[in-house]
């Protein structure tokens, strides 16, 4: 299926210089969310994996989905001051600046394999903050999937694991 025909462009969103990806057009349409969310689960589907961790927001939709048909566990990664419980941190940059990342200190337990994933790989740096708090709680990161991949900014080369992606600009 052509994916990309689902993707909405907008330009210099959310600052000047910046082509945005729209995903929401994708996930408004039943049958291309269901055939995509399909072919991700088939890219991982032999992984053994206990938990995906996944940064809000679209990387949950994308994430638990995938957890829950992998049957394992689902960690959502969210800002600052969202988590109600003790948090482990991570601040990384952005294409466009930067940010920080939180996960509950008792999300990972230590030797669990752990997938990353989220909706968009840019630069690797949202990617590379989930790995780093996974890793400081004693998880083995498996692999990242993402939905769409920005080939140009080669974020892949920053996160040195297996990476899966299913629209690749």
């Amino acid at each position: 299926m052509d994916y990309k025909k689902y993707v909405r462009d907008i330009p210099d969103f959310p600052v000047q210089g910046i082509l945005f990806r729209d995903l929401t057009t994708l996930f408004k349409n039943g049958e291309v969310f269901r055939n995509a969310i399909n072919d991700l689960y088939n890219m991982i589907k032999d992984i053994k994996i206990d938990k995906i961790a996944a940064a809000e927001a679209r990387g949950f939709i994308i994430g638990s989905t995938l957890a829950y048909l992998k049957g394992c566990g689902f960690v959502p990664v969210r800002k600052p001051g969202k988590l109600p419980y003790k948090v482990v941190s991570y601040q990384y940059s952005l294409e466009y600046g930067t940010s920080t990342l939180e996960m509950h200190e008792d999300a990972i337990e230590k030797g669990e394999k752990v997938l990353v994933v989220d909706d968009l790989l840019a630069t690797g740096g949202t990617a590379k903050a989930i790995m780093n708090l996974v890793e400081k709680l004693g998880g083995e990161v498996v692999g990242a999937l993402f939905l769409v991949e920005l080939s140009a900014l080669e974020g892949r080369k920053n996160l040195n694991i297996p990476v899966y992606s299913l629209i690749v600009y």
